[in-house]
C-alpha cells in the first residue's frame, strides 16, 4: 500500500539570478543555461536510444518489441520539452524588450 505507481514530479531547487562558478577558468554558468544542456543532452540521449532499438527491432535481436514505441515516444517527449523551453524563453526575451524603461 506504500509503493506509489507513479513516482512524484521532485521540484526544481534553484535560485533565481543566482550564478554557479565552474572549475575551468573561473567562467559563470546559469542556471538557466544548464537547464537547457541538459535538455538538449536528454534529446540526443534519447534519439540515440531510439536508434539503438531501431536497430536490433530490424536485425532481430530485439525480446520484446513493446520497447521501440516506448523509445519513441520518449525522443518525442524529449524533443517537445525542449521546444516548449525555447518557446517559453524567447516569450520571456520578447516581453522583457516590451518593458520600458
Amino acid at each position: 500500500m506504500n509503493e506509489m505507481f507513479i513516482t512524484p514530479i521532485q521540484p526544481i531547487s534553484f535560485e533565481l539570478g543566482v550564478e554557479k562558478t565552474t572549475k575551468t577558468g573561473g567562467q559563470n554558468n546559469s542556471v538557466f543555461k544548464d537547464i537547457f544542456k541538459e535538455a538538449i543532452n536528454n534529446v540526443k540521449t534519447t534519439e540515440a536510444d531510439l536508434a539503438n532499438k531501431q536497430y536490433l527491432l530490424a536485425t532481430g535481436q530485439v525480446e520484446d518489441a513493446h520497447t521501440v514505441p516506448i523509445a519513441a515516444a520518449q525522443a518525442q517527449l524529449a524533443a517537445d520539452m525542449l521546444v516548449s523551453l525555447r518557446s517559453a524563453a524567447l516569450e520571456s526575451y520578447n516581453e522583457i524588450m516590451r518593458i520600458n524603461v
